[in-house]
């Protein structure tokens, strides 16, 4: 009986394998009923006399088949704080924008925000401090990335970062005739340094600000190196909430995309129903990861569940092409538009990543360090928030930087 119960196990867990790896050569073609179709036919022809380990094998992997999210892309709803304006670029894409107009003493040149993600809603801790420089008379724009958030779906091959650039300074266009300023963040900050090695796009700028940026290009992007003070990783419970990586469907598509076994364009999960699907939760210790170890015990929250959302898959496509890359070193040594780099004392973010190619770029006019922060800078905590914008500010200002301690 034993023997009769580990060959039948070895039956279940055989087909199994062999139904992911067949999903793995099709790419989940067909949303992966084929490599189902001939898993179960190959199930029947070997053990045909005993068909109750081929019906196990056969539901557990159905179950990678059958959606529970929604098929078709359910946008968040709307802010009760701000509008959401839906601009059409000539780029093609339909990007969710945000503005929040300048009060008190009006500063001439508009500001421009790009979120990190990639493809990524706004997290209501963003929109908080983009309040924040409105009250310092900056006229402020933001919008999701196309794919992120309330901005429209793109055909998964049509992400890129080049395409990310050009949405950049399609927005930049419209925010004004003259030319911006731009605050970037994180892989917003990766966009930002593209566009600076762009001649067409930087000249839309005025001023830019590189924070806590990603891999910038491909020879950057295998870089090895070093990040800052311990971050909060690992020092705090993971995040409560639903997660779709418990259910097999999202587990195996979303896992295997990013062991790269699978393609972000995979027919096995479309695009809108991997959005739908994907929680704050699925984010695991990422958002630890931006904090300070001595803020462990305190992170705040930084988005509700309804305005979250996170597009998995296309970011994993953005960032592949960002891999695939040549040097944009040269490109940037050209670059006039006036920079400056902001770091995180405990950021989660290669130091190389930023160093590597900015120190090509004569234009970086200004490196600031701020202590006591992790990646997310502008987290709400002690004074924090102020720190940031008086540093964005001095600096956009053409003023001396502030102190930072």
């Amino acid at each position: 009986m034993a023997l009769r119960i580990l060959l039948g196990l070895a039956a279940v867990l055989g087909l199994t394998a062999v139904f992911l790896a067949l999903l793995v050569v099709t790419d989940g073609a067909g949303r992966g009923l084929p490599a189902w179709l001939v898993t179960l036919g190959l199930g029947i022809l070997l053990w045909r006399r005993r068909l109750l380990p081929v019906v196990i094998a056969a539901a557990l992997t159905a179950t990678v088949l059958i959606p529970t999210a929604p098929t078709e892309r359910r946008y968040p709803a709307e802010l009760s704080f701000v509008a959401t304006q839906h601009w059409d670029l000539p780029t093609g894409s339909r990007v969710a924008v945000y503005h929040y107009p300048a009060s008190g003493v009006r500063r001439p040149v508009p500001l421009v925000y790009l979120n990190g993600g990639p493809v990524r809603s706004m997290a209501v801790l963003d929109h908080r401090f983009l309040q924040l420089l409105a009250g310092q008379g900056y006229d402020v724009y933001a919008y999701e990335q196309a794919g992120g958030g309330r901005s429209e779906l793109l055909p998964m091959d049509r992400y890129s970062i080049s395409r990310s650039v050009r949405d950049l300074a399609a927005v930049a266009g419209r925010v004004s005739r003259g030319k911006v300023d731009v605050l970037g963040f994180s892989a917003g900050a990766v966009v930002l340094t593209q566009a600076l090695a762009d001649p067409q796009a930087a000249a839309h700028f005025r001023r830019a600000i590189i924070a806590e940026p990603g891999p910038m290009d491909g020879p950057t992007a295998h870089l090895a190196g070093h990040p800052g003070s311990p971050s909060a990783r690992g020092l705090v419970p993971a995040p409560t909430g639903s997660r779709s990586t418990h259910l097999p469907r999202y587990a195996v598509a979303f896992g295997l995309m990013r062991l790269g076994l699978l393609s972000p364009g995979t027919g096995l999960l479309g695009q809108a129903e991997g959005v739908n699907a994907f929680t704050a939760a699925d984010l695991g210790s990422d958002t630890a990861s931006a904090y300070c170890a001595r803020d462990a015990h305190r992170i705040p929250i930084e988005d509700t569940e309804a305005n979250f959302s996170f597009n998995a898959a296309a970011s994993l496509r953005i960032q592949q092409t960002i891999k695939d890359s040549p040097s944009i070193a040269q490109q940037l040594s050209r670059s006039t538009v006036p920079t400056m780099l902001m770091i995180a004392e405990c950021s989660s973010q290669l130091r190389e990543w930023a160093t590597a190619v900015l120190a090509a770029d004569p234009a970086i006019q200004r490196t600031q360090y701020l202590p006591g922060v992790g990646h997310h800078l502008w987290n709400g905590l002690d004074n924090n928030n102020p720190r940031a914008a008086a540093t964005i500010t001095t600096f956009l200002d053409e003023k001396p930087p502030p102190s930072t301690g």
